[in-house]
């Protein structure tokens, strides 16, 4: 048989884009590996920092009366390189870290949950301990997480100083840190929970693929969020959206501060609470505050609905604040750039990225008020991120209802609200709008 040109053409090129694409993922597998391995040759015999090895790390603030700093980083992910090349190499910082015992820990299959809780969805955390193990203090950047050529360690900077001074002032400041400190946990370790027990070993593979190796801390939420899923309970809400940023309150803050505050949004929680720009946040409910990580673990923490009273710093002058967190105030939190979330779009959006229609685009296409006008900005296109491409969903479709949720309602909300709904598989019905025709379809919640 005799192959039409025109087919042996498009054959070409499939053939091309596919080993386009085989190449470079068979890249990126290279350079994280590689990364990671430099990682190691470079520093686990460096002066300064401890190499996976937080046990030593405490034995020497003990034996040194200094506080402990553990860097966690995600070595093979790009985001946060610039904060991360700074940290080691950088000047401006080397001196304020002499006052710290450091250790480097990209290892995170065996970490006491219990005592490493920070926001899990972060390629770069820091924690800083007391030698007898309470925490001062975290410290994590969306900033850089966002921008991995961002290189500015201003912000961390100021939270080493806050946290130097709560060490030097231990006796006034150790009964202060209770609130900072990490809740229970239902597994004691990332290789225990359901999901990667079996999968990972304590050690990292240094003989094998180390990369595979190795447990990602965003997983760690992952894997709580799929072991609440498999048993068919509703997910937590701080699962859902946890580590909530001050603009989820309503506070903007200054970035190389950290705890100072740049604006407050009209109408806002943080606006009825009191707060004005210029104040700077020194303490929650009587934990003191040394960064934005500090201020997004005591929202993580509170209750929905909830009280707390916010110390600030104003003109010279302490005062107190009364913050009322109002029932749901937890879903008005922007989760869309986290990485695990692209896990909960597949539980519930069927993989869709969703974005919300501006005012002006709703007049537009005359939308009414009650529709929710999402637009599906994007499909998952395996697995179970395929299910709703599989049911007939199209990039550009204008989602106007779904079975059961009542608008309007951002991704994020929206998430939170099939989680609750849905905590078991199931199909929902949804209407769409594409190319000026409605349309009924559905998609399995999974």
């Amino acid at each position: 048989m005799v192959i039409p040109r025109r087919i042996i053409a498009v054959l070409s090129l499939v053939c091309c884009f596919g080993h386009g694409f085989s190449q470079g993922f068979a890249d990126e597998k290279n350079r994280r590996e590689q990364a990671v391995r430099e990682d190691k040759k470079n520093l686990a015999s460096d002066a300064r920092w401890l190499y996976n090895d937080v046990q030593t790390g405490f034995e020497a603030a003990k034996k040194l009366g200094k506080p402990l700093l553990v860097v966690l980083r995600c070595v093979p992910c790009k985001a946060c390189t610039g904060i991360d090349e700074s940290v080691l190499k950088s000047k401006d910082l080397q001196a304020l870290l002499d006052d710290f015992v450091c250790v480097r820990l990209i290892n995170a299959n065996d970490i006491d949950l219990s005592q490493f809780q920070f926001d899990y969805d972060l390629s770069f955390s820091s924690l800083i301990f007391h030698p007898e193990g309470s925490l001062i203090a975290r410290y994590g950047s969306w900033q850089h997480q966002l921008d991995e050529a961002e290189t500015s360690t201003k912000s961390l900077q100021a939270a080493l100083q806050k946290a130097r001074t709560i060490h030097k002032d231990w006796e006034q400041n150790k009964d202060r840190v209770g609130p900072k400190q990490g809740g229970t946990t239902p597994f004691k370790t990332p290789i225990q929970i359901p999901g990667l027990a079996g999968k990972y070993q304590r050690e990292l593979n240094w003989e094998g693929n180390v990369v595979q190796s190795c447990v990602h801390c965003h997983q760690i939420g992952d894997a709580y969020r799929a072991w609440y899923r498999k048993q068919g309970q509703v997910i937590p809400k701080d699962l859902i959206y946890p580590m909530p940023d001050p603009i989820t309150i309503g506070l903007k803050m200054y970035q190389d501060v950290g705890t100072k505050v740049r604006e407050v949004q009209p109408g806002s929680i943080a606006q009825q609470a009191g707060f004005k720009p210029g104040d700077d946040i020194t303490a929650i409910d009587g934990a003191p505050m040394v960064s934005i990580a500090d201020i997004a673990w005591a929202l993580h923490r509170s209750s929905d609905p909830g009280k707390s009273v916010w110390t600030v710093q104003r003109d010279s002058k302490l005062m107190d604040l009364q913050m009322t967190l109002g029932p749901g105030w937890r879903s008005h939190s922007n989760i869309a750039s986290r990485v695990g979330t692209w896990q909960m779009r597949a539980m519930v959006q069927g993989g869709m990225v969703l974005r919300t229609l501006d005012a002006s685009k709703r007049q537009e296409l005359g939308l009414a008020q009650e529709d929710l006008g999402l637009v599906v900005h994007g499909l998952g296109e395996y697995g179970e991120h395929a299910a709703a491409k599989n049911a007939g969903f199209r990039k550009g479709d204008i989602v106007l209802t779904i079975q059961g949720v009542q608008g309007p309602v951002d991704e994020s909300q929206l998430i939170g609200t099939l989680l609750e709904l849905h905590p078991k598989s199931t199909q929902i019905r949804a209407k769409v709008l594409r190319e000026k025709q409605r349309i009924e379809l559905s998609w399995p919640i999974q």
